[in-house]
């Protein structure tokens, strides 16, 4: 499981200690960019007593997505078979990735999902769940996709999966990501599941959500969509 991290001293050694005992065969990475609160350092002395733990220390703070593509490198190169991803502060409860990793028996991209049935979330207010729930149903209209909750952070991929959707070539940085990777999944012709699951809002640390995040996620989005309206119509023209 990749584990991006920036200041997250107050979290990271909980939320590996639930997840190795969640899943005592996973591996975890922490990446982490630099994070001044000591994130690193401890993530350090945890690798030092468990061999399935390993940190990747970037240097530049560039986005979730970049930290992502990183972790991933990092796992592709090692030749892991499946590689997930999950947040550091609690909100992805690793007592539920036993979920995950069942559905991807027979699936390519399997989300862990607050927008499902059996799916909830806790502890957010009612304007941030209108929201989050407004911005997947734009993504569903505009990119044409099914899945409930394209911008979800809990997912497991299988490895060619990912070897498939072209991730040199991915250029959102922030919490578009998410949707970037679950759309070139689909576009693939791949099989995406989803799961519920139960996302708790975190109760330690500051949230990395900003208006520039969301910006960056409605441009991408909505020019992700005209793209593919274009493409559409330029093949409609063609067929005639």
């Amino acid at each position: 499981m990749v584990v991006p991290t920036y200041n997250e001293a107050a979290n990271i050694g909980w939320i590996v200690e639930r997840l190795r005992r969640a899943e005592p065969e996973v591996d975890v990475l922490i990446v982490d960019d630099s994070s001044p609160d000591g994130t690193g350092a401890l993530a350090d002395e945890m690798a030092a007593t468990d061999s399935r733990v390993h940190v990747l220390h970037r240097t530049v703070k560039n986005g979730l997505g970049a930290a992502y593509l990183e972790g991933f490198a990092w796992a592709l190169e090692r030749d892991y078979d499946v590689i997930g991803e999950m947040d550091a502060d609690g909100s992805h409860q690793p007592e539920q990735l036993h979920r995950l990793l069942e559905a991807l028996r027979s699936a390519d991209l399997v989300i862990g999902s607050r927008y499902v049935r059996g799916g909830s979330v806790v502890n957010w207010p009612l304007s941030r769940q209108a929201l989050s729930r407004g911005g997947n149903l734009y993504v569903r209209m505009l990119l044409g996709l099914s899945i409930r909750d394209a911008t979800a952070g809990f997912r497991v991929f299988r490895r060619e999966t990912l070897e498939k959707i072209e991730l040199a070539s991915v250029e959102s940085a922030g919490y578009v990501f998410q949707t970037d990777l679950a759309t070139r999944t689909v576009r693939a012709g791949l099989v995406v599941k989803e799961v519920p699951i139960e996302f708790v809002e975190r109760v330690r640390g500051a949230s990395k959500m900003s208006g520039a995040v969301a910006s960056e996620s409605l441009k991408l989005v909505t020019r992700w969509g005209l793209q593919e309206r274009r493409a559409q119509l330029r093949h409609a023209l063609d067929k005639r």
